[in-house]
């Protein structure tokens, strides 16, 4: 809901009078649930916090339909973050393909991925365990389709 500038109550429709969704308002194609726009749709991008400049960037998941046709990878569109740890791993999740991938910080080589039954829409975080190994967790739920519903949470080993 969105209220006017006298205060009444709006709800954004789209030109055919239906609730504009989620989708919608990213500009998802409702039939194929990939983007409408210009790839790429998704990448994980590295910043020099003092330069402000682009140390590295890569394309981030892909679309299983269009990988089995032999289209070049254009990333999945994502919502979620990524964690950084001291030990130079980038952790992220996010991307519609439903996978938690690993990436070391200076080469941007992905070490690994894990395929979950969500997708991982929120930022990961760390800790160490009483037996003082260090744990990566991640909570995941909602979907392909965005659909709310109950979640998962995913811890794994670090090795």
């Amino acid at each position: 809901m969105i209220k006017s500038p006298n205060g009444d109550d709006h709800v954004r429709v789209g030109p055919d009078d239906r609730s504009l969704s989620a989708d919608s308002i990213l500009f998802i194609n409702p039939e194929t649930k990939r983007p409408c726009q210009q790839p790429p749709w998704s990448e994980l991008t590295a910043i020099n916090a003092n330069t402000g400049d682009i140390v590295w960037k890569v394309l981030l998941g892909s679309y299983e339909v269009l990988d089995a046709k032999g289209v070049p990878k254009n990333g999945a569109t994502n919502r979620g973050g990524s964690m950084a740890t001291a030990g130079g791993l980038v952790f992220i999740g996010a991307t519609e393909d439903q996978k938690f991938r690993a990436f070391d910080s200076r080469t941007v080589k992905q070490l690994w991925s894990a395929a979950l039954v969500d997708v991982a829409r929120s930022i990961p975080m760390t800790f160490e365990g009483k037996n003082g190994k260090q744990y990566v967790a991640v909570m995941a739920g909602g979907g392909n389709a965005g659909a709310v519903g109950p979640g998962r949470l995913y811890v794994f080993g670090l090795p």
